[in-house]
């Protein structure tokens, strides 16, 4: 039987493997098990640490590449704008820095 579980919460979003929410665009990064016991396991942890939490588990096959048949979610995932932003503050930062460290030419 080629069924295994993967967890949902109540924006559609997957638990994955790096221990964090994906949107499921990647199947391959979305946590699955072959026991319906460990899902659930892995749902009420993740629920103790947040009581906002609606999640489910969810019984699916996998495609002929060996990855869960899911379908990604509308909603974005929350805290992609925020790092957007942050990686472009960095870069802003970076350039700066590198003009204040170069000398400057004598005209």
């Amino acid at each position: 039987m080629t069924d295994v579980f993967v967890v949902r919460n109540q924006l559609g979003h997957y638990w994955g493997k790096a221990k964090n929410w994906v949107d499921g665009s990647s199947p391959r990064a979305v946590l699955r098990t072959p026991y319906q016991d460990e899902a659930v396991n892995t749902l009420f942890e993740l629920s103790s640490r947040d009581i906002e939490l609606r999640g489910e588990v969810i019984a699916t096959t996998l495609s002929e590449r060996g990855e869960p048949v899911i379908e990604p979610s509308q909603i974005p995932l929350l805290g992609d704008e925020a790092q957007e932003t942050q990686e472009h503050d960095a870069e802003v930062l970076d350039t700066a820095h590198e003009l204040e460290s170069e000398p400057l030419a004598d005209a």
